[in-house]
């Protein structure tokens, strides 16, 4: 099965939170209230140092993932 890069999710235990969820490596969950970062992979002390330099850009991805998809919503 082939999934889209990423999923917006919400879940009534947590009102206020909105969840992106990037499907593809490095794998990873971002919560839009508070910014914080789930990882879903286990990572060697060596691609940390890569993962600290793609990470400001995949977080932004999910933001403008978010904005779009909330945009279509409200035309």
């Amino acid at each position: 099965m082939e999934f889209p890069k990423f999923i917006l999710g919400d879940n009534t235990d947590f009102p206020n939170a909105i969840f992106v969820v990037h499907t593809e490596y490095p794998r990873f969950i971002i919560n839009l209230e508070n910014d914080e970062v789930e990882w879903l992979e286990d990572f060697e002390d060596e691609d940390q140092k890569d993962l600290e330099a793609e990470m400001e850009n995949l977080i932004q991805q999910a933001t403008d993932f978010y904005d779009r998809e909330i945009s279509r919503y409200e035309a």
